[in-house]
């Protein structure tokens, strides 16, 4: 049999139609893989974002209060004895939020006084040795004093000012920074001087926004009461985390039975809740590219069992020639590799504009180029097994099959 590729292309040109409805389903399968499969590595990277913080070691308890509480300060203070008292609590805190949580605060930092557009914002932590409950890793410099403390409500009411101090994340001192050395200088929120006394090497910020600031956060020195929107952060032993749960929260319970314990969560349930769409994106994204892959793989399957079918006389006249089931075999995989290529040439220039209008529309990342060439490695071996049950049915062909009417 004559393997050259002009014969080949020439009985392809006779069925133009179903050829290129073959090559148009190759490319679109080329295209939306390759940004499929760029996007679940883009979504399982982002869902490794590092938080900073001693994720198998950290609870959160949410409650509510049922009435009016005239101090609110001594029954924190005295809430947080009781629950450091708790077999397998290390240490408690209340805090505005944690890492990845559901609640964030933020605030523009400027370097100097009255500056009108923010120089970076943060993602703000509030509580009493929140760091260094969370775990979180100091890199230079230290952490708050007792003394700098002061409670929010104070704050807010004006009767205290707040500490002139503040803990940057290392991402954070390098933005504001870029020339090193932060310790020991200012930033500035709004008219307030904040000096920099701290550096930690990671802590992501809680709530929603834009990746690329998920690691700009900030501590200050304030303490938290659950009234203001707070929750009990609690430092556990490992591995006794859910019964820390329930005995916290029998616990709050037993100090003021009117209060309502309305969430109490592992830290790995707070991060799964907020990974959980990116996941199902994820998920979604890798069934769209079976999906795909099947469609592709059954079209290619069945045109070439139909064109085994109106060929099985022109195979017979072939064999009967002398062509090898062999030489049959590779006609129509030669064939196939050609249709295959056609359609992936076409699928990279579509998946490169695809690209292009997700990053118009979503912001997404430019498509790295090795996701073409891989796509196109991944069709033409899905072409190859495709085509072989058609190819190895067309190389049983007999050459009797020639003489028949």
């Amino acid at each position: 049999m004559n393997m050259q590729i002009g014969p080949i292309l020439s009985t392809l040109r006779r069925h133009r139609f179903t050829c290129t409805l073959l090559v148009l389903q190759v490319a679109l399968t080329c295209a939306i893989v390759c940004n499929a499969v760029f996007l679940v590595r883009d979504r399982l990277a982002w869902m490794d974002t590092p938080s900073g913080v001693d994720e198998d070691r950290l609870v959160r308890i949410e409650v509510g209060d049922i009435g009016i509480h005239t101090d609110m300060h001594a029954r924190t203070l005295a809430d947080l004895a009781a629950l450091r008292e708790v077999p397998g609590v290390e240490d408690a805190t209340v805090a505005n939020s944690v890492p990845f949580g559901d609640r964030s605060w933020s605030s523009g930092l400027g370097r100097q006084r009255d500056q009108h557009v923010s120089s970076l914002n943060t993602g703000n932590f509030y509580g009493e040795r929140i760091g260094e409950i969370m775990g979180v890793q100091l890199a230079e410099g230290r952490w708050f004093r007792p003394d700098e403390y002061r409670w929010m409500d104070d704050v807010v009411s004006a009767k205290v000012k707040v500490a002139p101090s503040i803990i940057l994340s290392k991402d954070a001192a390098d933005r504001l920074f870029p020339d090193g050395h932060p310790i020991g200088r200012s930033v500035f929120v709004g008219d307030n001087e904040m000096r920099v006394v701290g550096v930690v090497k990671r802590l992501s910020r809680a709530g929603g926004g834009d990746r690329g600031q998920v690691a700009f956060s900030t501590m200050v020195p304030l303490r938290e009461y659950p009234a203001m929107g707070a929750a009990f952060v609690l430092r556990v032993r490992p591995g006794e985390a859910d019964r820390v749960l329930t005995a916290a929260a029998a616990k709050l319970r037993q100090l003021d039975p009117r209060r309502v314990v309305t969430g109490k969560q592992r830290y790995s349930d707070i991060r799964d809740a907020y990974f959980a769409s990116d996941r199902a994106m994820a998920v979604l994204l890798v069934g769209v590219c079976i999906a795909l892959l099947t469609v592709t793989a059954l079209g290619i399957v069945g045109l070439a069992s139909f064109w085994v079918g109106q060929r099985r006389r022109q195979i017979g006249v072939r064999r009967a020639l002398g062509a090898r089931r062999v030489d049959v075999l590779r006609y129509f995989q030669t064939e196939n590799f050609l249709l295959a290529s056609i359609g992936i040439g076409l699928g990279m220039v579509l998946a490169y504009g695809m690209n292009l209008l997700l990053m118009w529309q979503y912001e997404v990342p430019r498509l790295p180029l090795v996701y073409l060439p891989a796509g196109a490695i991944i069709l033409w071996l899905l072409g190859q097994v495709a085509v072989l049950a058609p190819a190895l049915r067309a190389a049983a062909v007999p050459p009797v099959v020639a003489t028949r009417g």
